[in-house]
C-alpha cells in the first residue's frame, strides 16, 4: 500500500462472534484482519497459551475514501448487531512506521566475556581483536541481548579456554535458535557442532547466521531434539560440550529424556534459561 497512514479498527468480542466479526471487517481491510487474545494462561513450558475475549483488528489505508468506507463498516457491524449486540467499534489513527528499522537503531554491538562480541549484521565490528558473532535475529530466540545467553556465551568460552591444547572438540546445541551459541563454539575452536530444534524457522535463522558468520560447513543444523539425537539420526550423539538454553520446565523434562546421556566421558554441560 502507498499510503501513508492506516486507520485501525478493533472490536473485542468472544470466541463466538469473533469469526463473524473479522468476516465482516475483511470486506473493507486488503490487508487482512488479525485476532489478538486479550488473556494469556499460564503454560509450564511455554509463554502461555490464549484465552478469553478476543480483539479483532483491521487496518483501512486512508485515502479519500476513508470516510465513506468508514461508515459502510460501521453500517455492516451494526445489522451484524441485530443478530448479536456487539461493542461499538474503536477507530485509531495509525502513522506508518519502520519497526524493523526503528528497532534496528537500538540493537548495538555487545561485547561478551573475554573473547567475544556479538554484532548486528547491519553494522561493522566494533573492536578487530574480539572474535565476531553476527546475528540477524529474524524471528529466532537468541540475540544475545538476555543475560541467560550471554552467560553461556561465558561458559563456552571458559570450556574452550581449559581445553586450548585439545583437538577435534565437538558441541551439541539443543534448541539452538538463532543459532548463536554454536556459532560462537566455533569461533572458540570447536570443530563441529550439531544444532538441534523443534522449530523450523528457528533452524532457518540458525543456517542463515551460519552462513554469514562463515561456519556453515561445520554446523549442522537438524530439526528434532534430545531423542533423536540419542537415536544417532544426526552425526553426533555425544559430544564433550553440551548446550541448552531453554526454559527450565523444558530443560527438567529433557533431563528426564537424557539430555545428560549426550555428554562424553568428563564432558560439560551448559543449562541455562528463565
Amino acid at each position: 500500500m502507498d499510503s501513508e497512514s492506516w486507520l485501525q479498527v478493533s472490536l473485542t468480542v468472544d470466541g463466538e462472534m469473533a469469526e463473524a466479526v473479522a468476516e465482516v471487517l475483511a470486506r473493507f481491510a486488503p490487508g487482512g484482519v488479525a485476532l489478538e487474545t486479550t488473556q494469556i494462561l499460564p503454560d509450564p513450558e511455554g509463554e502461555g497459551r490464549p484465552a478469553g475475549p478476543l480483539r479483532v483488528c483491521a487496518y483501512l489505508p486512508v485515502d479519500e475514501n476513508i470516510e465513506e468506507t468508514r461508515q459502510r463498516l460501521k453500517e455492516s457491524l451494526w445489522y451484524l448487531g441485530r443478530i448479536r449486540p456487539l461493542p461499538e467499534p474503536q477507530f485509531e489513527l495509525l502513522a506508518v512506521t519502520s519497526w524493523i528499522e526503528a528497532w534496528r537503531e537500538h540493537y548495538r554491538p555487545l561485547a561478551v566475556g573475554q573473547r567475544l562480541q556479538i554484532v548486528p549484521a547491519w553494522l561493522e565490528p566494533p573492536n578487530s581483536q574480539r572474535l565476531s558473532v553476527r546475528i540477524e535475529p529474524g524471528m529466532a530466540f537468541g540475540t544475545g541481548t538476555h543475560p541467560t545467553t550471554q552467560m553461556c556465551l561465558e561458559a563456552i568460552e571458559e570450556f574452550f579456554r581449559s581445553k586450548v591444547h585439545q583437538q577435534s572438540l565437538t558441541a551439541i546445541d539443543i534448541g539452538c535458535g538463532s543459532g548463536i551459541l554454536s556459532i560462537a563454539a566455533l569461533k572458540l575452536g570447536a570443530e563441529h557442532v550439531l544444532g538441534v530444534d523443534i522449530d523450523p524457522e528457528a533452524l532457518e535463522s540458525a543456517r542463515q547466521n551460519a552462513e554469514l558468520n562463515g561456519v556453515s560447513a561445520a554446523l549442522e543444523l537438524r530439526q528434532g531434539s534430545v531423542t533423536e539425537v540419542r537415536e544417532g539420526a544426526f552425526s553426533l550423539q555425544k559430544a564433550p560440550l553440551v548446550l541448552a538454553n531453554l526454559l527450565a520446565p523444558i530443560i527438567l523434562r529433557l533431563l528426564a529424556e537424557g539430555l545428560g546421556e549426550l555428554l562424553s566421558p568428563g564432558g560439560t554441560l551448559v543449562l541455562s534459561g528463565i
